[in-house]
């Protein structure tokens, strides 16, 4: 059997979502399933943040007319090692449970290989590297970085190695493609 708070992150990697909602839902729908209770960050008027703790939804528009359109959602994982941090998504917990504070990633893995999803390991962001390490589902478009190496001023503190930082979705196969090239670029 798999605990509740693994089959929530098995569920956001294998489907690309979020209790259902996709990276390019609108901020109505957002807050219809996930609740009212979220901090709002808006940018400028053309760029929004949702942040449910866990749970971030973004949001961006040509114009302060313009409609918002989805950009991506990532799963703040690391948030949870702060003890007595608690996330505003009840619907989240109502459904899948407390979460433990950190999440291992061979674990993670491990239950999506039984499950068939298959991870694979894709160059990380220059600036990142090599303190952090990502992963992607081609199908569900999910990136998950991974603590590769602890240091004082690039990881928090309260995470180890092998620890997952975020969840983010989607992750296109050309944002992959610019990574790679920057990497590249940035060894020679």
């Amino acid at each position: 059997m798999t605990p509740y708070s693994l089959a929530f992150y098995v569920d956001v990697v294998t489907t690309g979502t979020v209790l259902g909602l996709r990276p390019a839902d609108s901020p109505e729908r957002v807050a219809e399933v996930l609740g009212p209770d979220s901090g709002d960050n808006v940018f400028g008027g053309l760029a929004l943040c949702r942040d449910y703790g866990l749970v971030e939804f973004h949001w961006t528009r040509e114009s302060r007319q313009s409609p918002w359109e989805g950009h991506h959602f990532t799963l703040q994982t690391h948030r949870l090692a702060h003890r007595g941090r608690t996330f505003g998504s009840d619907p989240i917990r109502e459904r899948y449970g407390r979460f433990p504070p950190r999440l291992r990633f061979d674990k993670l893995r491990r239950l999506l290989e039984r499950r068939g999803v298959p991870l694979v390991e894709i160059p990380e962001d220059p600036a990142n590297a090599p303190y952090y390490r990502s992963f992607w589902q081609p199908s569900s478009r999910v990136e998950i970085s991974v603590i590769a190496l602890c240091d004082e001023y690039r990881t928090p503190s309260l995470l180890r190695v092998g620890d997952v930082y975020a969840l983010h979705a989607p992750l296109t196969p050309a944002a992959i493609e610019a990574r790679r090239e920057r990497a590249l670029t940035r060894r020679v």
